[in-house]
């Protein structure tokens, strides 16, 4: 019998299947720049190692934007934001709050969490990943 996955992440940086689901990154090995998705050389010291680090998932609010205008098909609005997650910066959506100024605000605490936008016809889900307030 073969395993077939039942979900699957959104993005390439979304670890679901090792333990709590979390985010990793690329860290450069000269100057400990971090980056999402691949690279061939770091834009900090041009350095091309690089080895793979695991990202906070508690981390706090350092901007925010309530968009209330999307491509068709996108709910709107949503709050898009740049959490800083223990000194490394991670654009994801705040979810599961209200997207308005008097639930969202710069400094406040959220959590890493997943949800699922998607499943194809075999039944498996596409999980994504977003902030909630912690």
């Amino acid at each position: 019998m073969t395993d077939t996955a039942t979900q699957i992440p959104f993005v390439d940086y979304l670890v679901l299947d090792d333990g709590e689901p979390h985010l990793i990154a690329h860290e450069c090995t000269g100057c400990g720049a971090r980056y999402f998705d691949r690279r061939n050389a770091c834009a900090g010291c041009f350095g091309t190692d690089f080895t793979t680090a695991e990202i906070a998932t508690n981390g706090e609010v350092r901007s925010f934007t309530i968009v209330t205008f999307a491509a068709p098909g996108v709910d709107v609005p949503f709050v898009a934001s740049v959490v800083d997650c223990g000194g490394t910066s991670v654009r994801g959506n705040i979810i599961n709050c209200p997207p308005d100024p008097e639930h969202v605000t710069l400094g406040m605490p959220v959590r890493l969490a997943t949800y699922v936008v998607g499943t194809d016809d075999h039944g498996v889900e596409a999980v994504n990943y977003g902030f909630e307030p912690a």
